[in-house]
């Protein structure tokens, strides 16, 4: 299975896993399952870091990569055509990151794996 991780998603994983669902773990840490990160998650992890929402021990430009390297996660670019894809979107959720993330995995046929209820009002598969 293809997943892509939502934003909080990757933070817990690395920083509070007892709060992922037991089937997001089981998900994760399955070999046969490919996980992917998208760029829009690091750009809203930057926003958060610079508006002093999230903290880290150290730099992000550094941490997120070598995070995705040791957990084999894959990055996935925005492309132009994920942006002009959110144009085609009901207007279910109003966050532009998760709304990017939609797009992708529609485009990219990949279940989003997120604890966010109103991602499930798309036509993506969520797995919680």
């Amino acid at each position: 299975m293809k997943l892509l991780l939502d934003t909080h998603v990757f933070l817990w994983w690395l920083s509070d896993p007892d709060r992922l669902s037991s089937t997001a773990r089981e998900r994760m840490v399955d070999s046969r399952n490919r996980l992917y990160f998208s760029a829009a998650s690091s750009w809203e992890i930057a926003i958060k870091q610079g508006l002093g929402k999230i903290r880290f021990a150290g730099s992000i430009t550094a941490i997120l990569p070598r995070a995705m390297q040791e957990q084999a996660v894959t990055p996935l670019p925005v492309e132009h055509v994920h942006a002009f894809h959110v144009t085609k979107l009901p207007l279910h959720h109003r966050d532009p990151f998760d709304r990017m993330l939609v797009a992708q995995a529609q485009l990219e046929t990949l279940a989003i794996l997120s604890a966010d209820p109103q991602l499930g009002a798309y036509d993506v598969e969520i797995v919680w």
